[in-house]
């Protein structure tokens, strides 16, 4: 067995509306910094994973995001696989 880290970025699709990233957005200009916008704020998480090699790491990695770690009908994800 290999042990692998997986880092996952979920993030809202483009089409839904993200009410924290706007929020953000607005605060922007309050800091001075109005050249900043269109603020998107999503999740990233880390695991470790064991598998036999990267392409059974990567199927595990796939189901647990499309099955518990994002939501697919508002959010889409990717991920970066490493062995360690």
């Amino acid at each position: 067995m290999k042990t692998f880290q997986a880092e996952i970025d979920v993030m809202p699709k483009k089409e839904i509306l993200d009410p924290q990233g706007k929020a953000v957005t607005g605060s922007m200009k309050n800091l001075g910094l109005a050249e900043i916008q269109n603020v998107r704020i999503g999740k990233h998480i880390s695991l470790q994973i064991e598998a036999e090699n990267e392409t059974i790491a990567a199927e595990k990695v796939e189901l647990a995001c499309k099955n518990l770690l994002a939501n697919l009908i508002m959010e889409s994800y990717t991920f970066k696989l490493e062995q360690i």
